[in-house]
């Protein structure tokens, strides 16, 4: 992959914070050169593809599917551009789901500016890139790569779940009330609510007493 004048990656940027991007573009200064940027999947996924960027920058919570619909989409037909997430979030399910999908690394937000510059550098030339607090478990979780090793297990509902919303759903399927959970997790009780109500939209569940079965089963309680 080529890139651009002086040796510059050719970048592109993801996010739905125009503020941020502005940001990033700031801190990158003149050591890339930033070829576009989008705020949702649909528009990154043309945009990708007109601009041909050596490095994308993308969050993986965006607006029409998240950074790793964009991975996929552009990596069907542009199998070159490599993809480093920018996130806010460290939560393992995030990490894995975009690098499972494609990206060559993550870093989070709290990145300095010459820790990121290096970074799109490195991915652009080839190398994997993480957060050092990031690595462990994506090594972890990569381990069955490895021969020998047994893959994990991938359970698609759990996967959609933050972690957060997990720890809810262990103490609400163990019996917790609303209240005893919220002093657990030093959250308040409106918040557990709201959490609830989010793990049984997204297990397609109506009552507590169907999420208890379903954390049952899954030996998550």
């Amino acid at each position: 992959m080529s890139e651009g004048a002086a040796g510059r990656p050719r970048v592109f940027l993801v996010d739905d914070h125009h503020l941020f991007r502005a940001g990033v573009r700031a801190e990158l200064k003149d050591a890339v050169s930033v070829v576009g940027e989008a705020d949702e999947v649909d528009a990154a996924v043309e945009l990708i593809g007109e601009r041909n960027p050596d490095v994308v920058l993308l969050d993986v919570h965006l607006p029409g599917g998240g950074g790793q619909a964009v991975i996929e989409a552009v990596r069907a037909s542009a199998p070159e551009v490599r993809f480093l997430a920018l996130s806010v979030s460290d939560a393992p399910e995030d990490v894995i789901a975009v690098i499972r999908a494609g990206a060559r690394g993550y870093v989070t937000k709290a990145i300095s500016g010459p820790e990121l510059i290096d970074a799109v550098h490195r991915v652009a030339g080839g190398d994997a890139v993480f957060s050092p607090r990031l690595a462990g478990f994506v090594l972890d979780a990569f381990a069955a790569l490895t021969p020998g090793v047994a893959a994990p297990s991938v359970d698609p509902e759990l996967d959609q779940l933050s972690t957060r919303e997990r720890e809810v759903l262990r103490l609400i399927a163990r019996g917790y009330t609303y209240k005893e959970v919220a002093k657990e997790l030093s959250i308040a009780t409106k918040t557990v609510e709201t959490h609830v109500s989010a793990v049984l939209r997204k297990l397609q569940l109506s009552t507590r007493h169907q999420l208890t079965y379903w954390a049952t089963e899954r030996r998550l309680v």
